[in-house]
């Protein structure tokens, strides 16, 4: 798949996604075509990913959830591949963003500029006008051009000079961060780590997936071998699709226990938000659907605690007791989880 560092660049995957007994874009879609499209994403992406299966099942959800995956971690770990192998597997547009701290936020939502012969201004897309941005170390840019994003990832949509611009569906960021205390970072603005509906570290592989990487990867990019396996009007299909999966009152109840023993807890200085409440339902439904469940079940929501809510959440200083407030964090939402009555919902 091409790509480009350059922001206002579009790429498209190059071969056509749909094949010879694969469900049509136009076909409605049923339990046993979800399944099998997903099953061809998450085996597309594992060709690259080795030994990932837990990164590579957060980014489809990340994908099916209409929200944004934020991976975390030191360099050299693999989030940029797995950022640019999620984006290979969808025949649509993509762009990769190199952030670095020279970058302007006119460079990724557009700007508007004269032109003579018409004597009026144009607006020139920038850089998110496409399906899938791959925002690359975001944090290595000011704070002010990271929040250029915060309009396009809340609302689907660019606001320059007054004019709305409505950006393309589906439409997914995929940021890749290093840790905020390496050399030329920047921490991300609590409002922008708001947007993200899933942070996820890769981790180091194991010695096994190293070594095969070792031997599979000295004079061949596996990335240059992935197609897409289906298209946008697909995907907003599936989107579509696990949105339909049932969740019992009670649950909805639990989630919003949940988020409030967040705020009330006190290790933790700012708690979820009531976005973070609603992130947490959608990406627990398409668990759901991706276990060929057409319900969600207390696990949904316990197993993604983390992932969606420990990057929105402040520990209090006074409770670090010297330790990092990551670690703050993840100790309070384990404990948050343990003491939150579970209810007994019914699967209907």
């Amino acid at each position: 798949m091409d790509e480009t560092l350059l922001p206002g660049t579009t790429t498209r995957s190059r071969r056509p996604a749909t094949e010879p007994g694969r469900a049509g874009i136009d076909e409605p879609l049923t339990s046993e075509s979800f399944a099998r499209l997903t099953h061809d994403i998450v085996a597309s992406i594992s060709r690259v990913i080795d030994g990932k299966p837990d990164a590579v099942r957060s980014a489809l959800i990340a994908l099916l959830a209409e929200g944004h995956l934020l991976i975390e971690d030191v360099p050299g770990v693999g989030k940029t591949v797995l950022a640019r192998a999620l984006a290979a597997t969808v025949d649509a547009d993509v762009r990769r963003i190199q952030f670095t701290p020279d970058l302007l936020p006119g460079d990724i939502t557009g700007v508007s500029v004269f032109n003579p012969v018409q004597r009026q201004f144009e607006f020139t897309p920038g850089a998110v006008f496409a399906h899938i941005v791959i925002a690359d170390e975001i944090n290595r840019s000011s704070p002010k051009t990271q929040s250029s994003l915060l309009e396009a990832m809340e609302e689907r949509q660019v606001t320059v000079d007054g004019r709305t611009h409505v950006l393309p569906s589906p439409f997914l960021v995929v940021a890749t961060q290093n840790p905020f205390e390496m050399e030329g970072t920047y921490a991300l603005p609590e409002a922008q780590r708001d947007r993200f509906l899933l942070r996820i570290s890769m981790g180091y592989p194991d010695p096994a997936a190293e070594a095969l990487m070792l031997r599979q990867r000295d004079t061949v990019n596996p990335l240059d071998a992935l197609v897409p396996v289906v298209t946008a009007r697909q995907v907003t299909a599936m989107i579509a699709w696990a949105r339909g999966v049932h969740v019992a009152p009670a649950l909805e109840d639990y989630a919003v226990a949940l988020a409030q023993a967040t705020r009330s807890h006190p290790d933790i200085r700012l708690g979820a938000s009531p976005r973070a409440t609603l992130q947490l339902v959608r990406a627990a439904k398409v668990r759901a659907a991706l276990d060929g469940r057409a319900y969600v079940i207390p696990d949904d929501l316990t197993v993604l605690l983390a992932p969606v809510f420990a990057h929105r959440l402040i520990a209090n200083r006074s409770a670090a007791g010297g330790r990092a407030g990551a670690v703050v964090v993840a100790d309070a939402l384990e404990r948050i989880a343990a003491s939150v009555r579970v209810p007994l919902a019914q699967r209907a």
